[in-house]
């Protein structure tokens, strides 16, 4: 249980090595004002350029929708809808923005019909075959249309649902969550599907108070006890699910979201990092795990901003110069992405390699602190 001002030493960390590598998957949108006129004028040639969510119902829309235009303080752009749906809006019934690519075949459609009516379900494959789908088939057109896979889609879809549209100026508390749920308690009980954790309130467990923080890498989900950050992970990550049951059965936790200062303090420095105007972090962080995985926790760390080391390098540093394979194991299951710099790993080969949120992301980070590594 420590805050992250003050650095440990590590010896001879690597730094920046300078690659030409590709651009990370994010464009820039339109100016906001061009945005707002497209939107008015219903502007069908923006297909494609950008989605419009509506802060005020919680659906996300084609450019040239329909509908009745909204205010301009009640509109949000995203440049696809997977960041919209990441974000917890809801596709429109009306334009079907999902559909903007290109419109899906008939096969497809009681699939797709199925994810709206219960975006919380968790998709198998076992469940597709069953339901007559092929796994491969539908994944190909996901990826092909969407650029992701379906249950890249699904998981965004789900997530999006449990997390919920935050209402213009609205207070981060059960009942400010509006995710279509019929009652207050509805965020709480998806959230807790989606943890894989059933719902409890025995006075013994810790409560851990979740709520969703905006970056230009997408949300992040951040997690403190009344003392303690505890999770902060991007939203789409993949082992998100287990990550929460970690630390749940770590911690003998309940997860509800709410609001706290910690959680507030730790919303404005994330937002300040991003910004380049924090270099590091003061923040009360518990990172409960193995000796081993904190251990690695701790010398993660000490790699300061704008340095990299290699696996093998932080595997010596631990006296452990065979363990290369349980420290890069151990970055896996960092729960605080940023905070502990698992980013700042890289192959030995200078290249990136190994991050739960994606190289393209981790790229991003280490361009955030002045490195340009090739992944």
């Amino acid at each position: 249980m420590t805050s992250l001002r003050s650095h440990s030493t590590m010896p001879t960390p690597r730094s920046s090595v300078p690659a030409s590598g590709p651009t990370p998957p994010t464009r820039a949108l339109p100016p906001r004002d061009e945005l707002l006129a497209a939107v008015a004028q219903r502007d069908r040639s923006y297909e494609g350029v950008f989605v419009l969510a509506v802060v005020s119902t919680g659906i996300f829309c084609r450019p040239g929708c329909p509908a009745r235009t909204p205010r301009p303080e009640n509109c949000r752009f995203f440049v696809d809808a997977r960041a919209a749906l990441l974000e917890g809006f809801r596709p429109c019934l009306r334009c079907r923005p999902l559909e903007s690519a290109d419109a899906p075949p008939e096969w497809l459609a009681p699939l797709l019909a199925d994810v709206e009516a219960e975006p919380t379900h968790r998709w198998r494959d076992e469940e597709l075959r069953a339901a007559g789908y092929q796994p491969s088939r539908v994944r190909r057109w996901f990826q092909r249309v969407h650029g992701m896979s379906f249950h890249d889609y699904s998981r965004a879809r789900r997530l999006g649902a449990a997390l919920g549209t935050l209402q213009s100026g609205g207070s981060v508390t059960n009942a400010g969550f509006d995710a279509g749920f019929e009652s207050s308690s509805g965020f709480a009980e998806a959230f807790r599907k989606l943890a894989g954790q059933a719902p409890s309130r025995g006075a013994a467990s810790t409560r851990v108070h979740v709520t969703r923080l905006s970056t230009p890498l997408g949300p992040l989900i951040a997690g403190c006890t009344d003392e303690h950050l505890v999770l902060l992970e991007f939203a789409d990550r993949r082992g998100l699910p287990a990550q929460l049951a970690t630390l749940a059965k770590r911690l003998g936790a309940v997860f509800v979201p709410g609001e706290s200062a910690l959680l507030e303090r730790t919303g404005t420095q994330v937002h300040e990092w991003f910004a380049n105007t924090r270099a590091e972090f003061e923040l009360p962080v518990h990172a409960p795990g193995t000796p081993f995985q904190e251990a690695v926790w701790t010398a993660l760390r000490a790699i300061p901003r704008g340095s990299t080391v290699s696996y093998g390098q932080l595997a010596q540093t631990l006296d452990r110069p065979k363990a290369v394979r349980a420290v890069a194991a151990a970055n896996g299951a960092n729960r605080l992405a940023i905070l502990i710099p698992c980013h700042r790993v890289i192959g030995a080969d200078g290249s990136l390699t190994g991050y739960a949120g994606g190289l393209w992301r981790k790229q991003r980070l280490l361009e955030l602190e002045g490195l340009n590594l090739t992944p």
